[in-house]
């Protein structure tokens, strides 16, 4: 089951955050708090939003398998808003059973009933499953594009230049 996530998922989402940090080999990049997520989420400003999957525990409660976490973007040439898929995760014992894809088809869901033009994401280089995996549904790498990143002391250089 694919749901839009509640206030009282944010620690379990924090946690696979955290998982996901350590699958990509960064496990101490991760500096936000669950009270930042609880705030990008579900605050005031909240322009952040997160759906989880789910799937049936031994007792039958359910228990959480992955989240996908995504916000609105805007594309000048199309003139429409899309989807940039923040973080796609799903815990290592629950790959397989199709819960990431699922989180992507309610995603593109979205796109479609609101009529969104994209549905954008990152991928690692090294990450060969992820890459496969969305390669089989069709999606296409963005090979002459490179991510640029201005964070840290430089974004704060750059930040503090009056003119």
């Amino acid at each position: 089951m694919i749901r839009p996530a509640r206030p009282d998922d944010v620690p379990v989402i924090h946690r696979m955050i955290q998982e996901l940090a350590e699958y990509e080999k960064e496990p101490d990049a991760v500096v936000a708090t669950e009270e930042d997520l609880r705030t990008a989420l579900f605050g005031p400003d909240s322009s952040v939003y997160a759906h989880v999957a789910e799937h049936s525990g031994a007792d039958g409660a359910p228990v959480p398998a992955g989240f996908a976490l995504w916000f609105r973007n805007y594309s000048t040439w199309t003139g429409r808003h899309g989807i940039y898929l923040e973080d796609l995760y799903v815990r290592p014992d629950m790959r397989g059973h199709g819960y990431g894809l699922a989180l992507l088809k309610n995603l593109a869901r979205i796109c479609v009933e609101r009529g969104y033009t994209r549905l954008e994401w990152s991928v690692l280089d090294w990450n060969l499953p992820a890459i496969g995996f969305y390669e089989s549904l069709g999606s296409t790498p963005m090979d002459e594009w490179t991510v640029r990143r201005l964070d840290g002391d430089a974004l704060t250089a750059l930040g503090s230049v009056k003119g």
